[in-house]
């Protein structure tokens, strides 16, 4: 069965205006769409929160924490940088990671709200 909009009056300005809104934002959408598909993962949205709390951390050092393996950390290193998500610094032979600054904006919050359960049972 197929419902029908059961709208009387089409409100022809407001329409106007959210075509216009959605209109200017179009890139922001899609960045933002790909940022949370890349959070869709819980070991990256992991990955992201060591770093925030830490500052950064090597590729071994993820590995032990979460325990996945070490290819299996970079390949999740790999997609956070593609996306814009973290940066990487290398320091000899061991390449560090960290949140760049758009993430820590956007993040801090969220990961600041993660901590407060715990904060107050310490």
């Amino acid at each position: 069965m197929v419902q029908k909009c059961i709208r009387l009056n089409a409100d022809v300005k407001q329409i106007s205006s959210c075509k216009e809104l959605i209109g200017q934002t179009v890139d922001d959408s899609a960045r933002l769409s790909w940022v949370f598909s890349l959070l869709g993962s819980p070991i990256r949205f992991r990955i992201l929160f060591l770093l925030w709390h830490e500052s950064r951390l090597c590729v071994c050092d993820l590995s032990d924490i979460l325990e996945v393996s070490i290819p299996g950390v970079s390949q999740h290193l790999r997609k956070l940088k593609d996306g814009g998500l973290v940066d990487s610094n290398k320091e000899g032979q061991t390449i560090f990671y960290s949140l760049n600054q758009e993430s820590l904006t956007r993040f801090v919050p969220v990961f600041e709200d993660m901590c407060k359960p715990a904060m107050e049972t310490v």
